[in-house]
């Protein structure tokens, strides 16, 4: 019986090859100044909520298929009422991941969700928040293998935002290039 316990690809990648790289690059002194990856957060707003309850339930299904983790709904902060909204009102979905479930998805997004969208040429690489933070919009959710296309009724989007430790977008963009992700116009090495 193996006492070896389970690590997802991509963290043993950050750990064996994406720290010695960073800190090659920048020049770090200490394994523990390189950038990692703190959080994704997946958020989801559900366009129609306000009349139909149950879209929101579909969208906090889809959801925690996607990621494996359960998804909580978003709630409106005020009354707005030409949208006919309420406040505390469900209107969209979100998940935090962390940890093994974070590698997990990102491993998934990379190398099976993002090849799939349609004329895909890459990610943008301008969507960096200036603190190291990345923000990616997918338009589609048909894109991730766990939903299944037969019972989709609407194709809607959503935000995945990375949340690095990084300080500048040069180091976090460093970050998730070494990670696998397929920035628009940036050569594999």
């Amino acid at each position: 019986m193996s006492t070896a316990k389970y690590a997802p690809r991509l963290a043993d990648k950050y750990k064996n090859e994406v720290v010695p790289a960073l800190m090659k690059k920048f020049g770090y002194s200490t394994v523990m100044q390189a950038p990692k990856l703190e959080k994704i957060c997946l958020n989801r707003g559900v366009n129609g909520a306000v009349t139909d309850k149950k879209l929101v339930d579909v969208a906090l299904d889809e959801l925690t298929m996607i990621t494996g983790q359960k998804a909580v709904s978003t709630l409106s902060k005020k009354d707005i009422s030409n949208f006919k909204l309420r406040k505390a009102m469900p209107i969209g979905a979100r998940v935090t991941l962390r940890g093994e479930k974070m590698f997990e998805f990102l491993d998934r997004l990379v190398s099976t969700a993002l090849p799939r969208v349609r004329d895909f040429k890459g990610i943008n690489e301008k969507s960096f928040d200036g603190r190291g933070n990345y923000t990616l919009g997918i338009t589609e959710q048909i894109i991730f293998p766990e939903v299944d296309i037969d019972k989709v009724n609407k194709i809607t989007g959503m935000d995945i935002t990375f949340v690095t430790t990084a300080k500048t977008n040069e180091e976090a963009f460093e970050l998730l290039k070494e990670l696998g992700m397929p920035f628009r116009g940036v050569k594999k090495d």
